[in-house]
């Protein structure tokens, strides 16, 4: 039997990403929701302003011109600093290397000739390019150094182990001053446990740098990545969920679970999206992405998670403890 936790269920606490040794800057923290820009287009600025004005605080993108408009992301990010929404050091920017294998071969942001080395910082040279914010007019002499990503990461493992950890390491030459932190996407557990602990033994294939944040699909047929979940929150990774609603239909529009948490929320409920979104921060040390397209669920979905927030902590809290252990269960959680 469970034991109920007497902590606050903090589902709307940033999470302190893993401080490198060598950095001198103030802890890295990410919003539980961060707002993801896949597949947005032409409408990218206009929804990455939208995202922010609505209270997101996280933006996730990528230099791969076939799914995301990094320099959109830009646009949008820059209007809303400019018209004081907010500041660069609210935001957690977040975007990603893509190798060739993941890339339109005829939009590149990289010559896909050159060694992966050279492949990487032509990335990451565009990346800072589309993604950093002039310095306030208010700053003493202009000098806020705002041309830093708070994260980058690896958006898949290449085909080898070699070649990942070449491209590896030339994200690191940029960690901790131009990136403060590094993440890997859509990896197995196998990859990422030798990223946070390389056999000592070959210095070629030495990482300096582990992840900060490891982003993988959220569903049934990879078991919920219970194990890798448990590996992320013993090292202190965070662990960026996505195609969470989207693959777990299923759970989303039938699960009592859901619909429970769903209906006992003071004030009218929230929705089953926003419900499924609490449940599964509730697992710990993870955070999600929401690319909604709405304003409107932009704003249901935070301020959701808000309001359970307070019911959870509060008059809710059996039940909400009640509720997370009967999903923990549902997804097989350890």
């Amino acid at each position: 039997m469970e034991i109920p936790s007497k902590e606050p269920c903090g589902l709307s606490q940033d999470l302190t990403l893993p401080s490198s040794s060598s950095s001198s800057h103030a802890p890295t923290t990410t919003p539980r929701l961060v707002y993801g820009t896949a597949w947005k287009k032409n409408a990218t600025a206009d929804l990455v302003y939208k995202a922010l004005k609505c209270g997101f605080r996280g933006i996730d993108t990528a230099a791969q011109p076939r799914h995301y408009q990094e320099r959109l992301v830009g646009d949008g990010v820059r209007r809303a600093v400019a018209e004081g929404l907010v500041t660069r050091a609210e935001l957690y920017l977040q975007t990603k290397f893509t190798s060739i294998h993941g890339q339109d071969p005829d939009d590149l942001p990289y010559d896909p000739r050159a060694p992966i080395e050279e492949q990487v910082r032509a990335s990451v040279a565009s990346s800072l390019e589309n993604l950093t914010i002039p310095p306030s007019p208010s700053s003493r002499e202009g000098g806020d150094d705002n041309s830093y990503l708070d994260c980058v990461v690896l958006h898949s493992p290449l085909p080898t182990l070699e070649e990942t950890v070449a491209a590896w390491q030339a994200l690191e030459e940029y960690v901790p001053h131009r990136i403060r932190h590094l993440g890997i996407a859509n990896a197995p557990q196998e990859i990422i446990g030798y990223l946070l602990s390389p056999p000592p033994s070959d210095e070629e294939l030495a990482v300096r740098v582990p992840p900060s944040v490891v982003q993988n699909r959220f569903h049934r047929e990879t078991g919920y990545e219970t194990s890798l979940r448990r590996l992320c929150r013993d090292r202190g990774v965070v662990f960026q969920t996505f195609w969470t609603l989207t693959g777990n239909g299923h759970l989303v529009k039938k699960s009592d679970i859901v619909g429970g948490l769903a209906d006992s929320v003071p004030g009218g409920g929230v929705s089953r999206e926003t419900a499924f979104y609490a449940l599964v921060l509730g697992l710990r040390g993870t955070s999600i992405l929401d690319g909604t397209t709405s304003e409107e669920h932009m704003r249901a979905d935070l301020e959701g998670i808000k309001r359970i927030e307070r019911w959870a902590d509060g008059k809710g809290k059996d039940m909400w403890e009640d509720m997370l252990n009967s999903f923990k269960r549902l997804i097989q959680e350890e």
